[in-house]
Parts: structure tokens; C-alpha cells; sequence
């Protein structure tokens, strides 16, 4: 059988997906992980013993279990083995705080919380696995027999937390569909970038408590690649894999790919094995983005989703990458990209009705990628749900002529000034080329005149001197008068949550507190 007879198959459930390529490549690598490699027939055996021990816990379909770690191949294995057994899957931010993470166990009610050692500081009232001490003895002393829960494409399969930037994050229920439906839909149109090639090699570096770092695992057990497991993203590591590996496909954000290019081992290393480098999950200064492409000489692609879309459902193509592709439209390299097939994208006013090309409003998304729903919040539901199949990002942006997707910034981040809307991600675009710069947070305080006014906070680079002044005349060189900042601060660090998004809010509260309302 071809590979690409095999790889254009449509598997209902990720256990039926890791069966297949268990009998007919049952001695490709599968997972890597330090000296530890798993082939699929091995993989394939743990999952079955992980669901048989499950259920030996007495645990059965639609239970939850947690995962509270970095990235481990027995992490890996451990979400393949609630899904053969319909149970499912927690696995949670590492850098959360422990009241956080007993807030998730709670809110999801999970049965078994496996953790590793060096979380032990969060405590939970039901059964704890040590994922160092008990795990592995665990896993193996569990039967191989066949598992015989049914479970289906619509059966939910993961549960993943949002990031909670302005509230308790919610927990997002995803099916095996959500996941399983993309791959064919991506062969058959040659997305190679998000469809890789059955035992092509694969860089898990990203926390696996984020759609990035668990979907890029699930992934790779869908498509039947070679997963090299991070603990965590480390330059140094990830250039060392790609020499002894050939590693062909990795994900990065764009800050990953900022150390990468600047670590010292990267200038000597051979990255001639390396076939793509896909990104996403926040903007990339320009600047950035080409001195990778020219650097490391492979394909860039620039991946668009969200949580509750299963990740990706939109992508900016190798094509668009490419200097002699774009010349004389190099804006389309700032764009998101274009939907993936069988993705409909729409921008919405506040009404929720579709508005024509090149005007801002809200993305909605329809797609098979979108979320089952948030696990007992009916109202968020019916806000974010609205009917036949769209969901609401609260993401602000542009469908140009071409139907390329421009993300603005979020909807409740925009500033209103002098009735004016100024979304802060433009205009930290326009700064970020400052040479003084290192990092930035546009955000809106109170003004009388103007209801709200532009503010920036800025983390000035090692050794400059900055001044308020050269930051606003800046500004202006590059964007409109209204949009530019009228005031700018100084500091040290920016706040962040674990996802590493600016925590806008910690940043606003000083000037908002006795407001009545915090919008201008």
C-alpha cells in the first residue's frame, strides 16, 4: 500500500487512527523522547494497557482524568489511552498557580490526576499517579487485551482550558472529529505543511496544556510521524535534534523563533534536513519573519486558530512567504493567511451580520474544527454558538478582496477615542520596528476630551535611552494621528499569563480604578 493510498484516509477516532499505522508500520519510531523511543507497535500496546487500567481505576466513558507536567512521550501516551477507553483528557498549562490548577480539577471534576514530581505542591482530593515513581509500573502491569468501549467521531476528546485573560478560564470540549476531519481535506489539497508525510520527524517542544502542543501530538499519531518530545522549548536542544535527526517539521511561536535565530550554536548548524517551519499563536514582526525564511532556507507557514477550533483553520502558504511571490504586496505576509478547505469565514458587526470586504469587524468561523461547546457554560455557549455551525472568535479583523484574513487585535481590546476604533495590535506593529524597542502593550486609559486615549508601555532595550517624545514621533511616521500613542511608560517586564499573552488588564487597572465604567 502507497503512503499516499494510507495517509488520505479518514479515521474516525484517534485509537483507530494508531491501530492502523500499528499493524502496518508497526517498527517506525513513533515517539522519542531523550534516550526513550516508542515504535507504534509499542505505542499501540501502552494505549491499549493505559484504557485497560483506566477502567481497572473504575473509570469509564466520558470520565475526566488531568495531566499536570511538561511534555513527556508517557504524556503522549497517557491522552492516546483515555481516548481508546472514551475517557477524557485534561492536560493543563504547567505554569499555572495551584490554586488555578485546583480551580480546572474542580470546575472538570476529573477522577485521576496524574502529575509529575515537580508539581507536587498542588493537591487534589482523589487519586494522584506520579507520572516519575508509579506510571510506567502502572502502565505495564495493566492487560493488552483489546478494549471494547465504543467510541465514536462525536465523543469528546480532550478538554482544554483558555488562558482566562479577563476571567476563570473555561474549559473547551473537542471531539475526536474536530481533530480526525482536517487531515484528508489537507492531502487532497496539498497542504503538505499541515498534513506531513507518514514517518517524516516531528519537534513537540510547546506546552503540551495548549492546543499547539497537545494538537501538534495528536497530530503526529494521526499522520503517523516520528514525534521528538521537549520537556519544554530549548534552543540549544532543538538545533542539536535537528543535526542528529534530520528533524523535517517543527512548530514554533514567534519568541521560540527569536532565541533560535539568535542562539550561537544556530549560526554553524546544518538545517538543510528541515523541509518547514510552521507559526503561529501570536503576531511576527516582519523583520522576523524574513530573516528566518532567509536563514534557515525552508518553507514558513503561518498557522491561524484557536482552542475552540481544534487549532488551525487558517493558513498563510509557503507560497506567501516567498520574496518573488509577494513583491509589490508584501502586506499579505502580515496577513493571517487564507481559510483551510472546508473552513467559511465571515466578519461580523456588533449585530452579527456579515460585512463586506475590507471592513473590521468580528471573524466567525464554520468548520468541522469547531468546539463541541465549553463544559457546563451554557451561557457562553449561546453567545460564542450562534447557528448552523458559526462560532464567534471575539477576534477583531479584515477579509481583503482576496480573502486573506488580517487579524486586528481582540474585539474587547479595541480603544475608542474621539469615537475613533484603535486596536492595539496595530499599532504595537507600527513600534515594534523601533530599534529601541524590545517589547510593547498598547492599551486605552481614561481621557476626558476623547472618552479613552492611546497608551504604550514599553520595555526599552538593554542600554538605550528612550524618551516619550522619539517614541510618539515614531508613531506618527507610520500610522494616523488618532492611533498614535499620547502618553507612554516605561517599565521593566511586561505582565504575562502562562500562554505568554499580555495581561492587559493588570496593565489598565491603575488608571481605570473609580471609574464607573472601564471603557472611555
Amino acid at each position: 500500500m502507497s503512503d499516499d493510498t494510507y495517509d488520505e484516509r479518514y479515521f474516525p477516532t484517534y485509537g483507530e487512527a494508531l491501530a492502523a499505522h500499528a499493524a502496518e508500520r508497526p517498527d517506525q519510531v513513533a515517539l522519542r523522547h531523550g534516550e526513550r523511543t516508542t515504535t507504534y507497535r509499542e505505542y499501540d500496546r501502552h494505549v491499549t494497557q493505559i484504557a485497560n487500567g483506566l477502567a481497572s481505576m473504575g473509570l469509564s466513558k466520558g470520565d475526566r482524568i488531568a495531566y499536570f507536567g511538561k511534555n513527556t512521550d508517557h504524556a503522549v501516551e497517557l491522552c492516546l489511552g483515555a481516548a481508546r477507553a472514551g475517557i477524557v483528557f485534561i492536560p493543563i498549562i504547567w505554569r499555572l498557580a495551584p490554586a488555578e490548577v485546583e480551580f480546572i480539577m474542580q470546575d472538570a471534576g476529573a477522577a485521576v490526576l496524574f502529575r509529575e514530581d515537580e508539581f507536587s505542591q498542588v493537591t487534589f482530593d482523589g487519586r494522584i499517579v506520579s507520572m516519575e515513581q508509579e506510571f510506567a509500573a502502572w502502565r505495564d502491569a495493566q492487560s493488552d487485551e483489546p478494549v471494547f468501549t465504543e467510541v465514536g467521531p462525536q465523543d469528546p476528546l480532550i478538554q482544554l482550558y483558555t488562558s482566562g485573560t479577563t476571567g476563570l478560564p473555561k474549559g473547551v470540549v473537542l471531539s475526536h472529529h474536530n481533530g480526525t476531519n482536517t487531515r484528508p481535506l489537507m492531502k487532497k489539497h496539498g497542504i503538505y505543511w499541515y498534513a506531513a508525510d507518514p514517518g517524516d520527524s516531528m519537534v513537540f517542544a510547546m506546552p503540551y496544556g495548549h492546543i499547539a502542543g497537545v494538537g501538534s501530538a495528536l497530530g503526529a499519531t494521526l499522520g503517523a510521524q516520528e514525534l521528538i518530545v521537549h520537556r519544554e522549548f530549548d534552543p540549544a536542544l532543538l538545533i542539536k535534534d535537528v543535526q542528529q535527526y534530520g528533524v523535517k517539521w517543527m512548530f514554533l511561536v514567534p519568541a521560540a523563533i527569536r532565541l533560535l535565530l539568535a542562539h550561537p550554536d544556530a549560526q554553524n548548524a546544518d538545517f538543510s534536513s528541515v523541509k518547514g517551519l510552521t507559526y503561529g499563536a501570536s503576531p511576527i514582526p516582519l523583520d522576523l519573519l524574513k530573516e528566518g525564511v532567509e536563514r534557515l532556507k525552508c518553507d514558513f507557514a503561518q498557522l491561524y486558530g484557536l482552542t475552540e477550533t481544534f487549532g488551525t483553520v487558517v493558513t498563510l502558504s509557503p507560497d506567501d512567504h516567498k520574496p518573488e511571490n509577494v513583491k509589490g504586496r508584501e502586506h499579505v505576509m502580515k496577513s493571517a493567511g487564507k481559510p483551510l478547505p472546508g473552513t467559511d469565514i465571515a466578519i461580523l458587526d456588533e449585530n452579527l451580520k456579515p460585512l463586506p470586504a475590507n471592513t473590521i469587524g468580528e471573524v466567525a468561523i464554520r468548520s468541522d474544527a469547531v468546539m463541541l461547546g465549553y463544559w457546563n457554560r451554557p451561557e457562553e455557549n449561546e453567545k460564542a454558538l450562534i447557528g448552523d455551525g458559526w462560532f464567534r472568535t471575539g477576534d477583531a479583523g479584515i477579509l481583503d478582496d482576496e480573502g486573506y484574513l488580517f487579524i486586528q487585535d481582540r474585539i474587547k481590546d479595541m480603544i475608542i477615542t474621539g469615537g475613533e476604533n484603535v486596536y492595539p495590535a496595530e499599532v504595537e506593529s507600527a513600534l515594534f520596528g523601533h530599534p529601541d524597542i524590545s517589547d510593547i502593550a498598547i492599551i486605552g486609559i481614561p481621557d476626558e476630551k476623547w472618552g479613552e486615549a492611546v497608551k504604550a508601555v514599553i520595555v526599552p532595550r538593554d542600554g538605550c535611552d528612550l524618551d516619550e517624545a522619539s517614541v510618539i514621533a515614531y508613531a506618527k511616521e507610520r500610522i494616523a494621528g488618532f492611533k498614535c500613542p499620547k502618553s507612554v511608560d516605561f517599565i521593566e517586564a511586561l505582565p504575562r499569563n502562562p500562554s505568554g499573552k499580555i495581561l492587559r488588564r493588570e496593565l489598565r487597572a491603575p488608571y481605570w480604578e473609580g471609574q464607573e465604567r472601564q471603557v472611555g
